[in-house]
């Protein structure tokens, strides 16, 4: 490469590591809440827009407020980092409660899971979850709610894998010294156990122009078996259940429409994000196919389904069951299709209720 393309190619790139001034106020209030200032980010979502970090001046636990960062790589924490960092610390402390005793393993990019798997420890959920979509993690937030061990820290700073930043309760010793062998890597230690007690205001805030929008935050009821009903004629397997839960409450944290299939220790892959629920199916079986494939799995659809056209997709890639919510005029039509194709259709009610949880995420 001439030192003329050479000297191109970096001030294209300086833009990524210039940091924006900014202006912002170091106390903003809602309601009878003050957000702090803690950090001046270096820019935006996208370069040249001044943004910042504010921490809840009540907030405790593990959560954004307490965050400690050890190594703050060659530029620092971004505006996409944090969000990355928040998604995937509330999915990995949701999947603690649910699996008390394993290791979770969270990757996340673009506030998108593109790995989740529980594991015995910190080495095994991390094989599993970045094997499951190589091509996806390749730049992720790597989020655990254990301690990093010295076996993770070496693949954590491979250059081919590109971890943005790892994220986590503690780090054993000699950890800290192998992860500085990655300059860009950002290491940040969580203000807490994931298993203790955490807690903010509990609300969600989205700006839109000339208001904001504020709801309670989402926390989904689906934790155990006998938490789902069953409306098809086949009876899921326990494994099966399992994995239900699993891929449920990973689909909670992935962008609407959101599929999710998996078995009972890891995400096979994730559909998010499109207009149609089809779309979403076909990119999660597209996408398994990097890696552990759809054969075997169970598939979370955040919504219900409108058309048997997932289910019938579901059953031709090899997928044995399927949980959703109810609520599409053409239920019965759904399930009668299930039916003779043989798959248990788990929904995500008690037994006995009526009305089914759903889990849409647009963040």
């Amino acid at each position: 490469m001439s030192s003329e393309k050479e000297s191109s190619d970096k001030a294209a790139r300086k833009q990524y590591f210039t940091k924006v001034k900014e202006d912002f106020p170091e106390i903003l209030t809602f309601g009878t809440q003050q957000f702090l200032k803690r950090l001046s980010m270096r820019y935006g979502e996208n370069p040249g827009y001044p943004a910042a970090f504010y921490i809840e001046e009540k907030a405790f636990g593990a959560n954004m407020a307490t965050l400690d960062v050890l190594q703050e790589g060659t530029k620092g924490l971004g505006y996409i980092n944090v969000g990355d960092m928040d998604l995937g610390q509330r999915l990995a402390g949701k999947l603690t409660a649910i699996y008390p005793g394993k290791t979770v393993v969270v990757l996340i990019k673009h506030e998108m899971p593109s790995g989740v798997a529980l594991g015995d420890d910190p080495l095994e959920a991390f094989e599993k979850a970045w094997n499951a979509d190589s091509l996806s993690n390749f730049g992720s937030v790597d989020v655990f709610n254990v301690p990093v061990n010295q076996a993770v820290a070496r693949l954590l700073v491979e250059s081919a894998r590109n971890v943005e930043v790892v994220y986590a309760p503690g780090y054993e010793d000699g950890v800290l010294e192998i992860l500085t062998a990655r300059k860009p890597l950002r290491v940040v230690r969580m203000g807490g156990a994931m298993d203790g007690p955490t807690g903010d205001n509990g609300l969600e805030i989205k700006r839109v122009a000339g208001g904001l929008l504020v709801q309670q935050r989402f926390d989904s009821r689906i934790v155990s078996p006998g938490d789902v009903d069953v409306v098809s004629n086949r009876k899921p397997t326990a494994d099966e259940v399992q994995a239900a839960i699993l891929a449920w409450n990973v689909a909670a944290f992935t962008r609407s429409n959101a599929v999710v299939i998996g078995t009972k220790d890891r995400i096979h892959g994730i559909g998010s994000g499109q207009r149609s629920r089809i779309d979403s199916t076909e990119n999660a079986i597209r996408i398994s196919r990097r890696g552990y494939g759809p054969e075997g799995c169970v598939l979370a659809s955040d919504a219900f389904m409108p058309f048997p056209d997932v289910v019938e997709l579901a059953a031709k890639s090899g997928l044995t069951a399927i949980i959703y919510p109810l609520g599409s005029v053409k239920d019965q039509e759904v399930i009668d299709r299930a039916n003779a194709l043989g798959l248990a259709m788990i929904v995500t009610r008690r037994p006995g209720e009526v009305d089914c949880e759903r889990c849409f995420l647009h963040r």
